[in-house]
């Protein structure tokens, strides 16, 4: 007997139909689900607050269409700032929180009209030109947020940036008003010209509870160390004047003083030193005989003729700015934009942005009592300092030739020991261009200053605040603070220096070639009477190959940041060291991973003290123990050759070039310096150099290499003050080199025993 079988017109019913209740209540559960889904998807990506409210637009920045506020009389009043704020007591940094970028979040307000109870204006300006471009760059930048949950600091729409046109009073309820005020916590306001007559405070007088002040005027009385930002005094003149670039050399005048409202008694002071030395200073004052429609802002005049201004400042060495009603003066921006190397005769006055800004390096601080004797500190000045430091003002479009001048520049320094004049203005037109130019550039300053104090860790290094952007210290990370061992993926640059041994040059390539981790290899070609190989003869490998040649034959040329350098590894070796294998090399690599702030390296060497001679000798023989390892053949971080190049104490660099050796001696006693620790000797070989090198070709085999070898190591402990090699009895080698193994388990089978 057979089952019977319904059949529809789809086919057989295998599954009974659901019944109707059913079907409704799943087809509801499920409408249920997914509109909980939905909603909380909304939820997710709705604005959090209330308080959000659109960007800072261009339909937002006109006050006559912004919302109106009155301000009743008894609205409440903020505090006066509090001079005992720092960072850890007035300000929330748990607002800003960790996020993977390192950067503050800035909130501006969005802009209102504010009036008191008389319907009168708390300020006869209103939101001026140079706040709205402050505001508009703002939030235009990384740092802006629209939406304040998030926001780490707050910045008013209400422009304080001119106390002269605010109404003290109705301005410190404005800001008491502001929904987030929170007794000033987390808030930025920028002022640029503090205080009014007859005193003139150097720093804002509307009481502003715990705000932080970007200001530009601080004296040392009312500047809060490590809370407020010294800012300058912005010029309008940067927006309209575009000076041309000046040439080095001699100029008509060796000081020049250009400011219209100088105190009657440096006035005089002046006038005497112009008395006394005649046409090498000019005193300039305004003019009162101008034609109509001529503005005097734009003249300067001395005993009825007439100069341009800022052009002429260009025509001196030195600029005179004083300190007049406030310290803080628009005229700095002017000389620092004409090249000229300030001279800053303002007691007690809060350089800006010297929190950060090296200013020994870009101008000359003389005190007001030293006033009479400005000539004669000036004059000392070699000039051949003084055009070392113009010509390093001018930026080449050549990037050899800026190179060769930051060399020049970094070597001046090291010569002198200190601070010269010729290094306290080579940088004083770069300032302007980075810091001064535009309320945008004094803007993203002063958060970068605040987003460093946050995230120290993550903060820009002195150089990059400091050095003209051809030295990319950007690009590259201290080897000394790295979180973590550097990963394996971007491999190491070879970098190989030759002069002349092709053959020798295309094996060295052949055998780095076959290292796994080998990303660039970097031919350095210090010859400059013969050109290098044509392309078509060069080895054939796997990793891009370039070829650099350089314009002067010195040994410092393997140790330049060269810009094709990518990875942070770098092996230097030479183009006679054929010996090393794969293995070894690969080896090298990956104990530097380990040790980034290390010279990992093959040949050993060790510093002796010669009781006889009573000084340092250089030791190449076999022995127990090493301090150095020769940049022959050794890994290193990139972050080290900026350090060669611009930072090497004393004369050693040009030493080094001059006597073409110890280049490798040198890099040894930097690093150590540094890091205060050995270099690290990797593997047993200690022959490295191919057989048939002769004394001829091999530089380091004449006769007198090892006499020059010692006096290298005397002379760089000079010059470092002390003895910086550390001597240590280790070497690293594979964890199975010695194990009765098969080869095949090893993972570096073939390291060489000698």
């Amino acid at each position: 007997m057979c089952a019977s079988v319904k059949y529809s017109a789809r086919g057989p019913a295998l599954i009974p139909r659901m019944k109707t209740k059913h079907r409704i209540y799943y087809i509801a559960l499920f409408s249920v689900v997914l509109l909980g889904l939905i909603a909380t998807g909304m939820f997710q990506f709705w604005p959090h607050s209330i308080e959000s409210t659109a960007d800072w637009s261009v339909e937002r920045r006109s006050v006559q269409d912004s919302p109106l506020v009155h301000l009743p009389a008894s609205s409440p009043i903020p505090e006066r700032g509090d001079l005992s704020c720092r960072m850890h007591t007035c300000f929330d940094v748990y607002r800003c929180g960790y996020n993977p970028k390192n950067r503050i979040k800035v909130y501006i307000y969005p802009l209102h009209r504010y009036v008191d109870e008389l319907g009168a204006p708390i300020s006869s300006t209103g939101l001026s030109r140079e706040y709205n471009e402050l505001l508009s760059a703002i939030s235009d930048s990384e740092f802006y947020t629209d939406d304040v949950s998030r926001a780490c600091l707050f910045i008013p729409s209400i422009d304080v940036l001119n106390q002269n046109s605010l109404r003290i009073r109705e301005t410190a309820q404005a800001l008491a008003q502001l929904h987030r005020w929170d007794r000033g916590m987390n808030h930025l306001l920028f002022n640029m010209l503090p205080g009014g007559p007859p005193d003139y405070n150097t720093a804002l007088d509307v009481p502003r509870d715990r705000a932080l002040l970007a200001g530009g005027g601080f004296s040392t009385w009312t500047y809060r160390q490590g809370y407020d930002v010294s800012i300058p005094v912005y010029s309008p003149l940067s927006a309209e004047v575009e000076l041309p670039k000046k040439q080095p050399g001699p100029r008509p005048y060796l000081v020049l003083s250009s400011q219209t409202a100088v105190h009657m008694e440096y006035r005089a002071e002046l006038e005497a030193l112009k008395a006394e030395n005649g046409e090498a200073i000019l005193i300039l004052d305004k003019c009162t005989n101008l034609s109509e429609g001529v503005s005097p802002t734009r003249k300067r005049c001395h005993r009825g003729q007439v100069y341009d201004y800022p052009q002429t400042l260009q025509e001196s060495t030195f600029c005179v700015v004083l300190r007049g009603a406030r310290l803080g003066q628009a005229v700095l921006s002017d000389v620092l934009q004409a090249g000229c190397i300030p001279v800053i005769i303002a007691d007690s006055y809060i350089l800006p942005f010297s929190e950060v800004l090296d200013w020994k390096r870009a101008s000359m601080v003389i005190p007001e009592d030293k006033l009479s004797e400005m000539y004669s500190i000036l004059k000392s000045i070699p000039q051949r300092q003084v055009e070392e430091m113009q010509r390093q003002a001018c930026h080449a479009a050549n990037p050899e030739l800026q190179r060769r001048r930051l060399t020049q520049l970094w070597a001046a320094y090291r010569q002198a020991h200190r601070h010269p004049a010729s290094l306290r203005g080579s940088l004083a037109h770069w300032f302007w261009e980075a810091y001064f130019s535009s309320m945008k550039a004094i803007a993203l300053a002063t958060l970068q200053i605040i987003n460093d104090r946050i995230y120290p860790y993550a903060a820009r290094s002195y150089e990059q605040w400091n050095d003209p952007s051809v030295v990319k210290w950007s690009s590259v990370n201290s080897p000394l603070f790295l979180p973590l061992i550097p990963p394996r993926s971007p491999g190491f640059t070879a970098v190989v220096l030759t002069y002349d041994r092709v053959e020798s040059l295309f094996r060295v390539i052949t055998e780095i070639s076959k290292v796994p981790s080998l990303s660039k290899l970097l031919v350095v070609w210090n010859n400059q009477n013969k050109s290098p190989p044509e392309e078509s003869v060069w080895p054939k490998i796997a990793v891009p190959l370039k070829v650099v040649r350089t314009t002067e034959n010195k040994l410092s040329n393997r140790f330049f940041p060269y810009d094709e350098i990518e990875t942070e590894a770098v092996l230097a070796i030479d183009d006679d060291i054929i010996m090393l294998t794969s293995d070894e090399l690969q080896f090298g690599y990956e104990v530097w991973r380990e040790f980034p702030d290390r010279l990992v390296g093959y040949p050993g060497r060790l510093h002796l003290w010669d009781h006889e001679m009573s000084k340092w000798k250089y030791e190449s023989e076999w022995t127990n123990e090493v301090s150095m390892v020769l940049t022959g053949a050794a890994f290193y971080h990139k972050y080290f050759n900026y350090l060669y190049t611009y930072k090497m104490p004393g004369d050693i660099k040009n030493w080094v070039d001059a006597h073409m050796n110890c280049e490798d001696i040198a890099m040894n006693f930097l690093v150590a310096n540094v890091t205060g620790k050995a270099p690290i000797k990797v593997t047993p070989r200690k022959k490295f150099k191919c057989p048939e090198c002769t004394a001829i070709d091999g530089l380091s085999l004449d006769q007198t290499h090892m006499v020059e070898r010692s006096e290298c190591i005397n002379k760089f402990a000079s010059v470092f003050g002390m003895m910086p090699l550390k001597v240590v009895e280790h070497r690293a080698d594979p964890v199975l080199y010695k194990d009765d193994f098969p080869e095949k388990l090893k993972s570096f089978p073939n390291i060489g025993s000698l």
